[in-house]
């Protein structure tokens, strides 16, 4: 940033008080990004870009009252110029789809390392677009198969995500297996999920009780054999 630029003005919008005020926290450490507004629904996000008009949106697509797909469409289609970001922990393609076709410039699951999301909500505000390439290849091959989802990699997600549910495990607690898989400890795990180290242990503890096992390597190799991650 130049001496004469004024940082990007950020709007967060996320129904979990605890997502969006870490968010808060460590963005607003960024000299670059000034942080004009919390949202905790896509109505509030709505009435935030009329009073605020921030430059970027980071947009949560699960929330109460208006998801974040429809209050994208109507910021966009309300004030083109604000470029929004979803940010969820979804990664089924359909939400992408959504999200894409309302407008959003990019799409990030909340488990990147928050250095990376800073970077990226700047190259979305210069006018880039930010898609991960997992989902950009899931993209094009939905795109090779007609809009169907009969792709070895879709089958695949859906097998896992059925071996998951016969265990009950929640899409939180699926993502702190997969940290636990990568062999990060409780404050990785809580850094890189924007979680306080007390509920990591909570986690911790259900997947251990839904999974039966008693330890990180025993949960590690049953979701790996089972074919789980």
């Amino acid at each position: 940033m130049t001496v004469n630029q004024a940082p990007l003005k950020l709007l967060l919008v996320d129904d979990q008080d605890l997502i969006r005020e870490s968010l808060h926290i460590v963005l607003g450490m960024d000299p670059d990004i000034d942080v004009v507004g919390l949202a905790e629904n896509g109505h509030v996000a709505v009435q935030q870009c009329e009073e605020n008009q921030p430059d970027v949106v980071l947009m949560d697509i699960h929330m109460p009252i208006m998801d974040g797909v429809e209050a994208t469409r109507q910021i966009k289609t309300a004030w083109p110029h604000i470029r929004v970001i979803i940010l969820t922990t979804f990664q089924e393609i359909g939400y992408v789809v959504d999200a894409l076709s309302a407008g959003a410039e990019g799409y990030l699951l909340k488990a990147i390392h928050p250095k990376d999301l800073a970077a990226g909500i700047k190259w979305v505000h210069q006018g880039g677009t930010l898609i991960p390439h997992d989902i950009a290849k899931m993209l094009v091959q939905q795109a090779r198969d007609g809009g169907g989802s009969g792709s070895p990699s879709s089958s695949d997600d859906k097998d896992a995500s059925l071996r998951a549910d016969a265990y009950g495990l929640s899409e939180r607690e699926l993502q702190v297996l997969q940290s636990i898989a990568d062999g990060l400890n409780n404050r990785e795990i809580a850094e890189k999920l924007f979680l306080s180290e007390g509920t990591v242990k909570n986690y911790i503890s259900n997947i251990y009780s839904k999974m039966d096992v008693r330890d990180r390597v025993q949960a590690s190799k049953k979701a790996h054999d089972e074919g789980m991650l």
